[in-house]
């Protein structure tokens, strides 16, 4: 029970990045068209991506704004420059790009090349599912325990 109030910020953290990791992984397998196997047309598809690309920004800005600030205090990683927030600016990069391209088919559609896509989503995978797998780690109870009480943990804002 102890264990699990240890790893709480990290098993929340999880569930979220979980998710990111597989919606990543589906728009790159479908976007050479197999999306329309899976019932989407192209438009649908893109949807989709801007949906992803929308809800990784809106996460990674509630972290920076109300999340790091606080483990910050405490915890080197998450202190400014440091290894998570310059994460977060790879990950950005690559958002922006996505977002651009996402924009240019949607006035274009003819012009969407599977191509492009998964070049785009190929140049921020890496620093994406790095940054999702080791702020779950750093949120675990080992490390947890290194910088915080467990009551100081119960009132981390998550």
């Amino acid at each position: 029970m102890e264990e699990a109030k240890w790893n709480s910020l990290a098993d929340r953290m999880s569930m979220f990045h979980d998710h990111f990791k597989h919606e990543f992984t589906s728009l790159y397998e479908m976007a050479d068209g197999s999306f329309s196997k899976r019932g989407l047309n192209l438009g649908l598809y893109l949807q989709t991506a801007r949906q992803f690309e929308h809800y990784l920004t809106v996460h990674h800005t509630i972290e920076e704004r109300h999340i790091f600030p606080v483990l910050a205090k405490k915890m080197p990683a998450f202190q400014h420059n440091e290894e998570h927030l310059k994460s977060h600016e790879g990950i950005h990069d690559g958002l922006e790009k996505l977002k651009t391209l996402l924009h240019k088919w949607k006035l274009d559609p003819k012009s969407y090349s599977p191509e492009e896509m998964r070049g785009c989503l190929d140049g921020f995978r890496e620093v994406l599912f790095r940054h999702l797998d080791d702020e779950v780690k750093d949120l675990g109870a080992e490390n947890m325990k290194k910088y915080w009480t467990l009551d100081e943990v119960a009132r981390i804002p998550m």
